[in-house]
């Protein structure tokens, strides 16, 4: 994270910090995340590292992704997670939901 971490304003931060929470409840990795909103793992990571930002679209489409309204979205990382849908949940926090063909 680095020297880019210091010059990224405390909204961005808590939104970073928000959607790190939320794809760890998910079960998701970033490129799951990255699949899910079409973009790049790259694009994920560097926007999550804070060597670049999230736009508004990025924010909507973060939202629709997590199934929960964008002012739910930006209340931070333990309200995020509460309105997340049951359904979005992975069954062990952490945990993963991908699906292995035998």
């Amino acid at each position: 994270m680095g020297k880019y971490v210091n010059s990224l304003s405390n909204s961005e931060q808590r939104l970073r910090i928000t959607i790190t929470a939320l794809m760890r409840a998910c079960g998701e990795n970033q490129t799951a995340l990255a699949q899910g909103l079409r973009i790049t793992q790259g694009q994920i990571s560097r926007k999550q590292n804070g060597r670049a930002s999230w736009s508004l679209g990025d924010v909507d489409r973060l939202a629709s992704h997590y199934g929960i309204p964008v002012p739910d979205l930006l209340a931070g990382p333990s309200h995020a997670v509460e309105k997340l849908p049951h359904v979005r949940r992975a069954a062990v926090i952490g945990g993963s939901q991908e699906v292995f063909t035998v």
